[in-house]
Formats: structure tokens, C-alpha cells, sequence
């Protein structure tokens, strides 16, 4: 199972940089390239503790449905969200947050077991791994970009 390890530091506050991150609107605009829409449960807004979402996207030419909900909560330090359905045998994305240097430190754990035995470590050396890298790097750019900037008071204000 290939876990993600991902560090961003962000110039702003710990309490920005989790609400943007657990936003709906923001995750949209994050995988445009992907076509991503939220189709059920928490459509819009800041998802919270025992929420989930139904997100509709396009992976390798191929339209996906994967609901995630969130299992953990403790703003503004960590939040937890878990597939409950999807392409996935499962994952887990953990969320964490600390303060530094008078920002923020966005740390990102998503452990995840590709579907299809060894076909699916296949696909992970060859191709998922660095693919789902490249998505959540992305996320956390827009991120970045979001709360250093007047921009997040268009997603949590």
C-alpha cells in the first residue's frame, strides 16, 4: 500500500489553511482538469465530522464515482476523510496542521491499496503513484495560492 507524504508551507493561518482544505468549492476548482463535481452528499461549502461526499471525475478517460467521508475532526489541527465507495480497495487521507514560523504547515498522509492484486502494484510502480502525487500537489497549490493571497475569503468567509 503506497502511502503519500506531502509538506507545504503556507503563509497564513492555521484556521485558513484547514477551512480551505476541507472546502468543497476549493477541491473543485483544484481538479478542473478532471471535470470533478460534487453530485451527493455535501455538495458546497466546508465539510465537516461524519459527512461524506460523492464526487463524479475523470481518471484515464474514464468517469469515476468515489464517496469519501470524513472519520476524524479536530479543528484547526486535523481532519480525516476515508473512501467509503469508489475505484479504490480503500484509503485514507489524513490531514494534519501546525503552526509555523507565524504560518502554516500542511501536512498530507493518503495511504492508499489499489484495486486488482498485483495488477494493481503494477499500475502503482508504473504510473498511480506519481498520478495521485501530482493531484494532491496540485490541490495543495491551489491551496497555497488561495490563503496566501485575498482569494479564500471567496471560499470561508
Amino acid at each position: 500500500m503506497p502511502i503519500i507524504e506531502l509538506r507545504t508551507e503556507i503563509k497564513a493561518s492555521k484556521e485558513i489553511v484547514f477551512d480551505l482544505s476541507r472546502s468543497i468549492d476549493l477541491h473543485k476548482i483544484s481538479t478542473e482538469h478532471t471535470n470533478e463535481t460534487a453530485i451527493a452528499g455535501k455538495t458546497s461549502g466546508l465539510i465537516g465530522i461524519d459527512e461524506s461526499v460523492t464526487w463524479r471525475a475523470k481518471h484515464f478517460g474514464i468517469y469515476q464515482l468515489l464517496t469519501s467521508k470524513i472519520t476524524e475532526f479536530e479543528r484547526p489541527n486535523l481532519f480525516v476523510d476515508e473512501m467509503v465507495k469508489g475505484a479504490f480497495k480503500g484509503f485514507r487521507h489524513e490531514h494534519h496542521f501546525e503552526d509555523l514560523n507565524g504560518g502554516t504547515l500542511m501536512t498530507d498522509y493518503f495511504d492508499y491499496e489499489s484495486p486488482f492484486g498485483i495488477l494493481g502494484k503494477l499500475a502503482d510502480k508504473l504510473f498511480l503513484l506519481k498520478y495521485m502525487t501530482d493531484l494532491l500537489a496540485e490541490r495543495n497549490r491551489i491551496v497555497k495560492d488561495f490563503a496566501e493571497t485575498d482569494k479564500w475569503k471567496k471560499i470561508v468567509a
